[in-house]
């Protein structure tokens, strides 16, 4: 399974280890307040969830990194490659600890995942879908080379399909 550097980041498919610190990245609120997710609520849904970012890359060879900061060597997010069978394109994702947003590294952690979806995977298209009021994800999709396609509604809720070919 496929380990990337970046400038400051190390990405690397997810390990069992890594669960607490997912487990707490989806309980911040704010972090919370710009994704639906199965992982909310207590650790049985999270660790469902988590069991489901690791099964992808057994299923499909490629996934969400797990995103560790090199220079603190903390586990600050996770970025990348969601495509459960039946969806339309592979997504492109990405969540980052509050106490890191605003330093460029969902920037930094999708650019490197989006080349590697692009360039490794084969795939000729990703989008990502981001809620309408999370302006910070949507500076990165724009920063990254994606573009709005279009507005949808994904399990009852509107979103911006932001996609990059």
């Amino acid at each position: 399974m496929a380990r990337m550097d970046t400038a400051r980041l190390l990405l690397r498919p997810p390990e069992p280890h890594d669960f607490d610190a997912f487990f707490e990245l989806h309980e911040d609120p704010e972090v919370l307040r710009h994704i639906p997710s199965s992982a909310r609520g207590n650790r049985v849904a999270a660790w469902r969830t988590f069991a489901q970012v690791l099964g992808h890359w057994q299923i499909r060879g490629y996934g969400q990194w797990t995103v560790i900061e090199k220079a603190s060597g903390e586990i600050i997010g996770r970025v990348g490659l969601w495509y459960p069978d039946g969806a339309p394109a592979i997504e492109l994702g990405w969540i980052i600890r509050r106490s890191r947003w605003n330093n460029g590294f969902a920037t930094e952690a999708a650019q490197a995942a989006g080349r590697y979806g692009l360039e490794t995977v084969g795939a000729r298209r990703l989008v990502s879908l981001i809620q309408p009021d999370n302006l910070a994800s949507i500076r990165v999709a724009e920063k990254i080379g994606e573009r709005l396609e279009r507005t949808d509604v994904q399990n009852g809720a509107t979103v911006l399909v932001y996609a990059l070919s």
